[in-house]
């Protein structure tokens, strides 16, 4: 052997490390044995007690892992730490075993870590809409943007009647969408809210149009419970609500009684206010992650299951520039969650902090970060460009299954 029979290798997932483990020629034991030690991992734990965080540690060195904490944790000098866990997925899962009948609120941190270690990774999601059944995972899904307002950000006031509007959904149908996203009030920063009825009367005539003429499946971009029902009769089966069911105290029931799929986006404020004042988290993604979990939880208290939610984690909607770059980076840490991810960067203005152009001349920044989403988890892509951003995600599927 020589130096250039040594490398190294960079794994990124389950299915990379047991192809490479079968191209060593690995016995079909030792790979079973050996896969769980192949990845390390870190793990936030927020806030806990200073005698748990230290059990955590002492549990954790145990089995040949680790657990960083916060100064003064072993003295018990602060009242609470952060923890990271240390190790590898072999030791994670032995670990949540080892602590599963601890007292302290360890067994509900052993349940917690046992479902996140299941979640990260689970690579295809089954998704349950009023009409269907999709796997998403096998491939990037294009959901393309139709907006029928006179003010939206990139596009409004583009298709003067429903015929036009029904004409170029069909139109992105042809070049590959795989939804279709309709939608009668912009949310663009500093928008004015419009009234239901007037929502329903941009929307409604175009669903109903398009559900007479294409099979793909389409949703509806409403807060307002009475446009989702009214869509979902004329044949949307899914509902894209950027307020994640909290805008309208209704739209839970109507989602669950239904039996639609629905986007759960987290916004901060309202449109018309989300990027005046304090947009700081004290911590963003651990935020976001919390406020989208309480979220599915609230539908499943409703009768929505699990199998129906899609989360966003609502690029553009509260955030900084330096934010939404963050999201898209880190989108990975979403996938605790146990849902496909849906990101919509598409012409967004802080691509146009980057590359200082207006909405229309914003493709190629679009096509970056919908490259970056798709390599860091994203499973679907809300675009306004079908055509281009088909083409994107195809060869950002074919790098990330090389």
């Amino acid at each position: 052997m020589n130096d250039g029979g040594i490398r190294y290798l960079h794994l990124t997932s389950e299915r990379e490390a047991l192809e490479a483990l079968k191209k060593a020629d690995v016995d079909p034991y030792g790979i079973q044995a050996m896969l769980p030690k192949m990845f390390h991992l870190n793990i936030l734990l927020e806030g806990l007690e200073c005698r748990v965080a230290n059990i955590i540690k002492q549990e954790m060195l145990s089995l040949g892992g680790d657990a960083a904490v916060a100064r003064g944790t072993v003295a018990c000098s602060v009242a609470q730490s952060d923890v990271i866990l240390i190790g590898t997925l072999k030791q994670m899962r032995r670990f949540a075993e080892k602590i599963s009948a601890q007292p302290f609120g360890l067994s509900m941190i052993s349940e917690r870590l046992r479902e996140i270690l299941t979640n990260v990774f689970t690579e295809t999601f089954m998704l349950r809409t009023s009409r269907r059944e999709m796997i998403l995972g096998e491939r990037t899904l294009i959901m393309g943007i139709i907006n029928v307002t006179p003010d939206s950000f990139s596009d409004g006031g583009r298709f003067a009647s429903p015929e036009e509007a029904v004409e170029e959904g069909i139109r992105m149908a042809e070049e590959g969408a795989d939804i279709l996203d309709i939608g009668g009030e912009s949310t663009r920063p500093g928008s004015d809210s419009v009234s239901p009825e007037e929502e329903m009367r941009r929307v409604v005539p175009v669903i109903r149009g398009l559900a007479s003429r294409i099979c793909l499946p389409l949703s509806v971009d409403t807060m307002k419970a009475s446009v989702a029902k009214g869509a979902l009769s004329e044949g949307a089966e899914i509902v894209n609500d950027v307020s994640a069911m909290g805008f309208d105290d209704d739209m839970a029931k109507v989602v669950a009684d239904s039996g639609a799929a629905v986007v759960l986006m987290h916004m901060r404020g309202v449109p018309k206010s989300m990027q005046a004042g304090d947009l700081s988290y004290r911590s963003l993604r651990g935020e976001i992650i919390a406020y989208l979990k309480e979220r599915i939880k609230r539908g499943g208290d409703v009768g929505i299951d699990p199998t129906r939610i899609i989360v966003d984690p609502g690029i553009g909607f509260g955030k900084t520039t330096e934010d939404n770059m963050r999201l898209i980076k880190y989108l990975g840490e979403f996938r605790i969650l146990g849902r496909p991810i849906l990101v919509g960067a598409s012409r967004k203005a802080f691509i146009g902090r980057v590359t200082g152009s207006e909405p229309a001349e914003r493709d190629e920044g679009t096509a970056a970060a919908v490259t970056a989403a798709i390599l860091n988890g994203g499973q679907i892509i809300r675009v306004h460009d079908v055509a281009k951003m088909k083409k994107v995600a195809t060869m950002a599927d074919a790098l990330l299954r090389a």
